[in-house]
């Protein structure tokens, strides 16, 4: 099943809790006959103070409907990160998303919130465009490598040296997904591409950019941070990321990016599993995780 269709099943699971805390009985698992009654659980005859509480479900800003991303892709994990990050901060109705070409520029079929479609590369601009005219507004870029690192690689470097009170998440899968699987600026070197078709060499093609420790130099970056969707640990540190550069966004202190590294199983010519042992093994060890910049303080 892909990553996107996992991210958006909706699943509501009410657990019976006495105590707040899960024990077998409170799934619904009758004692065996004759045991003691499990630790804190009401005496036999006594009322059971029970109550029901959600484990699980879809943020109601992520459309309940199937998803069309190829089996293994993580940009439905990352839509389901933006949209529960997006509900909590009460920004669903604040929020104006802008999408460029690319396979990212589907989100907006899954997110429930205002959406501007960008020229190839331009979701800055346009990103910057209406921060200037909207500016009580929540507004997010949702941009993938080829998109952002290479055809508005000018876009990106300067809405972030000016410091536009936007949020970018930037979506590295080091190919060119839609078009065909060509080398990207974030290719590795030595992987497969359709226009490497011997693996990339840095004598002809250069090497691989770390887009976000290179923004993370300028002055108007209030914050950057790289993540990735390659184990529920990865996935949650990078939900903590996108939480924080909204919440520089709402402080008014500066620009704010996000980098996500996931993986594109058809375009690396892999299986989804083999994918995700590439992205922890390859991609994470090329692209270290972790915080680059916080200078909210700063700026502010």
């Amino acid at each position: 099943m892909a990553a996107g269709a996992l991210a958006t099943m909706a699943v509501e699971s009410p657990v019976r809790t006495p105590d707040g805390e899960g024990a077998a009985a409170d799934a619904g698992v009758p004692p065996a006959a004759g045991a003691p009654p499990a630790a804190g659980a009401p005496a036999a005859g006594a009322p059971a103070d029970v109550g029901a509480r959600t484990v699980f479900r879809r943020p109601l800003l992520l459309r309940d409907r199937s998803t069309h991303y190829c089996p293994g892709c993580g940009h439905g994990v990352i839509h389901r990160l933006i949209a529960e990050v997006l509900e909590e901060l009460g920004l669903g109705e604040r929020t104006i998303a802008v999408a460029p070409v690319g396979c990212s520029v589907f989100i907006y079929d899954y997110l429930a919130v205002d959406f501007v479609e960008a020229p190839h590369g331009r979701a800055p601009a346009v990103a910057t465009g209406i921060r200037r005219v909207r500016p009580g507004s929540f507004v997010l870029t949702y941009q993938g490598d080829g998109d952002l690192a290479a055809i508005g690689t000018a876009e990106i470097v300067h809405a972030a040296a000016r410091g536009e009170r936007i949020t970018s998440i930037f979506v590295n899968n080091g190919i060119y997904g839609m078009t065909g699987g060509q080398m990207a600026p974030t290719t590795l070197l030595g992987q497969h591409t359709t226009s490497t078709p011997l693996g990339r060499e840095r004598h002809a093609t250069g090497f691989p950019i770390r887009v976000t420790e290179m923004l993370a130099t300028l002055p108007g970056v209030a914050y950057a941070a790289r993540g990735a969707v390659a184990d529920p640990a990865s996935i949650g540190r990078t939900r903590s990321y996108i939480r924080r550069a909204c919440q520089t966004q709402l402080e008014g202190t500066g620009f704010a990016i996000v980098e996500v590294l996931s993986t594109c199983p058809v375009g690396w010519g892999m299986s989804p599993v083999h994918a995700i042992e590439w992205l922890k093994h390859r991609m994470m060890h090329e692209y270290p995780c972790g915080v680059f910049a916080d200078h909210a303080e700063q700026h502010g």
